[in-house]
């Protein structure tokens, strides 16, 4: 049985596409073990110079960071845990939403799920793949770089060292009723034909 651990990164709720995307993702594989983690209920705390110093490589002693440092132990065990990550990831303001950065500033932990080499960082999160779930009002040419999204958010995957990362996009959300609905067929279509 697979492992899958699902963030959901939309302040959206019901109305999210991107959970809509997770939701078919999960329909089509009931076998499946799911942790989920909703950012948007249960938000990670943006780090701040009280806690930064507790998500780092050596935590230091002492009540004040024990809290941060439990939270970034589960997140980072939560992704350890996983055969594969599911993201939801709606684009606020051509980003992802600082709720999912937060999840990601938390995952990165140096000598745990990175590493400095002398060749460079190598990511320590081996043998697990990713499956984005990607909603956004327009439409763009992601081989531009722009917008940072979905660029900024594969590219924190493979610093951990996930690599192996399936994207479905449904886009255009605010071309009107007919062609967001249209959109949002086509990638729940999409994402649940994802073995």
């Amino acid at each position: 049985m697979s492992r899958i651990l699902v963030i959901r990164s939309s302040a959206n709720g019901e109305a999210s596409v991107s959970n809509r995307l997770i939701d078919a993702y999960l329909a089509a594989h009931p076998e499946a073990h799911v942790t989920e983690r909703d950012l948007d209920a249960n938000p990670v705390p943006h780090v701040t110079s009280a806690s930064l110093a507790g998500i780092g490589r050596h935590a230091p002693e002492g009540d004040k960071f024990a809290e941060t440092r439990a939270l970034q132990d589960t997140l980072i065990a939560e992704v350890f845990d996983a055969d594969l990550v599911v993201i939801g990831l709606p684009m606020y303001n051509f980003g992802m939403p600082s709720t999912l950065k937060s999840w990601f500033d938390f995952v990165g932990r140096a000598g745990t799920t990175f590493q400095y080499t002398a060749q460079g960082p190598e990511g320590l999160v081996k043998g697990k793949k990713a499956v984005i779930a990607h909603a956004r009002a327009g439409k763009y040419d992601d081989a531009s770089g722009f917008p940072f999204a979905l660029a900024h958010t594969k590219a924190l995957l493979s610093f951990i060292g996930i690599t192996a990362v399936e994207t479905v996009i449904a886009e255009g959300m605010a071309f009107g009723p007919d062609a967001a609905e249209a959109a949002i067929r086509n990638a729940v279509t999409q994402i649940a034909n994802i073995a």
